[in-house]
C-alpha cells in the first residue's frame, strides 16, 4: 500500500505558471517585479530566484518569430498593393512592438520555470578519477 509521504510532490505545471509569470515552485507569487527584471525571491514560498537565468532565449525565439510574421506581412502587403512608405510606417511599427513586446515576458517566464522543472543549471567539470 502506498502511502502519502512516499507520492512525489506534485507541484503546479511548469507551462501553466510560466505562462501566468508565478513561482514555478509554488504557482501563487509573482516572478516580475518590473516588466523583465525578477524579484530576488518569490513572496509567497520563499524560493530564491538566483538559479533563474533565461539568457537570450526568449529574445532570440522572439526576434525570429516575429521577424517572420512582420517581414512576411509586409511583403504580402508591398506585392499587393503598393503601398506609400509613410503607410508601411504606420502598420509595420506598432505591429512591431506588439509582436516583440508582448510574448518576451511569458516567454521569459516559461523558460525559468522550465529552467526550475527539470532542475537544468550551469555545466560544471567533473575531475576524472585516475584508476
Amino acid at each position: 500500500m502506498v502511502t502519502e509521504k512516499q507520492l512525489p510532490a506534485i507541484g503546479p505545471s511548469p507551462y501553466l505558471t510560466g505562462l501566468l509569470c508565478r513561482c514555478p515552485r509554488c504557482g501563487k507569487g509573482k516572478l516580475f517585479d518590473g516588466f523583465l527584471t525578477l524579484k530576488p525571491d518569490c513572496e509567497s514560498c520563499g524560493l530564491d530566484f538566483t538559479f533563474a537565468d533565461a539568457g537570450d532565449g526568449p529574445a532570440i525565439f522572439v526576434i525570429m518569430i516575429a521577424g517572420a510574421i512582420v517581414v512576411g506581412a509586409a511583403l504580402i502587403t508591398e506585392v499587393k498593393y503598393q503601398p506609400p512608405y509613410w503607410v508601411h510606417a504606420a502598420l509595420w511599427l506598432p505591429l512591431i512592438l506588439i509582436v516583440t513586446l508582448w510574448p518576451l515576458r511569458g516567454l521569459k517566464s516559461l523558460l525559468i520555470s522550465l529552467q526550475y522543472h527539470h532542475k537544468a543549471s550551469q555545466a560544471k567539470l567533473i575531475p576524472r578519477v585516475k584508476e
